[in-house]
């Protein structure tokens, strides 16, 4: 079923559309931005869901809800408003507004009652899509990444948000890439940024948001019911590919504080560097749970000819700085003639997490930066370490 996000705060419709991609895996999210493109959506995806802000630039969220009402009288309809007064209830009664929910929100609220409400209306068999199909579809209504993050131990931050700062959730968030990758793309937006330079670092990130912004992010990821993978198959390839993730960044954080560099931007690129894997699988544990079954020759293939979409996708998606999004696609492949010192230090990387570090191409990488011997001496370090 097509649900419909209508929202002109770019922040707050994403806020929206995490909460509601995360409630079924047969939702596919589309958002407008005024009243125009709702229209649109409405005439074009046959959406059997609409969430409209009241305020838009081109006119009022009532104008979508008389337009629908004249086709449809039981499509449910949420208004999502700071209008809470009563006449305002009221007018948005009479034309037929299915549910009201107020600004500021509570994500947990905002979530549970439209789980409450789409459970009313999702068909008992909203029927069977193939694993390509699925796959292309979420590549059009936006990508969701899973996400190991406790809702209760957000919740239990949000309970002392006054007494947090923005270094103790980046300290504490540094190897959450799905939501590191979500700050980041808030904070580099035109209505969040200050300085007109892009912001690298989950730290800064949080900063320029703001502690509560940051906790409600997290929290709508961590309501994602798809990101638990229920499949084993799946599960051992989550695990691997986050751990390969992690230890790309972990190798470009050494690297970098040898050459002098500020180290956590290169540690985020590496978390990012799995992530259209991390993505694919996430549909397949979809696709799992509408009934579908799995092969290993189709999780391979699945991800052979899907990952890099997905991850393309999901870093226009993020909005990520043009920095971080090259540095990220270096781990996987850099042109020989490409010498970008911050590019060679993330092939580098990649090289050394995967086991390669006799590979030619790494000594050579390694020779360019200036850290010829390295290696070397890290290992003889090591071996002293371990007599």
């Amino acid at each position: 079923m097509n649900v419909v996000i209508v929202e002109d705060d770019e922040l707050m419709a994403d806020l929206v559309e995490t909460v509601v991609a995360g409630l079924h895996p047969a939702l596919k999210v589309f958002k407008a931005f005024n009243v125009r493109e709702a229209l649109e959506l409405w005439r074009t995806r046959a959406p059997g869901f609409f969430i409209i802000d009241w305020l838009l630039p081109d006119g009022s969220g009532l104008e979508i809800l008389r337009e629908i009402r004249a086709d449809d009288k039981d499509m449910p309809v949420v208004m999502l408003t700071g209008r809470a007064d009563r006449d305002s209830i009221l007018k948005a009664a009479h034309y037929g507004i299915s549910g009201y929910i107020s600004k500021p929100f509570n994500v947990e609220v905002l979530h549970t009652r439209l789980a409450s409400m789409l459970e009313a209306v999702l068909p008992e068999d909203p029927g069977f899509q193939t694993l390509a199909e699925m796959l292309s579809g979420k590549l059009e209504s936006g990508v969701q990444v899973p996400t190991r993050m406790d809702v209760a131990g957000v919740l239990g931050l949000i309970e002392r948000a006054d007494d947090l700062s923005g270094a103790q959730l980046a300290e504490r968030w540094q190897k959450e890439a799905a939501l590191c990758a979500r700050l980041l793309e808030i904070a580099n937006r035109s209505s969040f940024r200050r300085t007109g330079t892009p912001v690298v670092n989950v730290r800064d990130a949080i900063s320029v948001m703001g502690v509560p912004m940051a906790l409600s992010q997290a929290l709508a990821l961590a309501l994602d019911t798809g990101s638990v993978f229920r499949s084993e198959a799946l599960a051992r390839r989550a695990k691997y590919f986050q751990a390969e993730a992690e230890l790309v960044g972990s190798e470009a954080q050494k690297i970098a504080m040898v050459l002098g560099k500020k180290a956590l931007e290169f540690q985020i690129a590496g978390l990012l560097s799995r992530m259209g894997e991390l993505a694919v699988l996430n549909v397949m544990q979809q696709f799992v749970q509408q009934g579908g079954e799995l092969t290993e020759t189709d999780i391979e293939s699945g991800l052979r000819d899907w990952a890099q979409q997905y991850g393309n996708t999901l870093k226009v998606q993020w909005r990520l700085p043009l920095s971080i999004r090259q540095m990220t696609g270096a781990v996987h492949y850099l042109a020989r003639e490409d010498v970008r010192q911050n590019l060679l230090v993330m092939r580098a990387a990649g090289l050394i997490a995967s086991g390669q570090t006799d590979n030619p191409e790494c000594s050579r990488l390694l020779r360019q930066i200036g850290l010829d011997d390295w290696l070397d001496s890290r290992k003889d370090t090591t071996d002293r370490g371990s007599v």
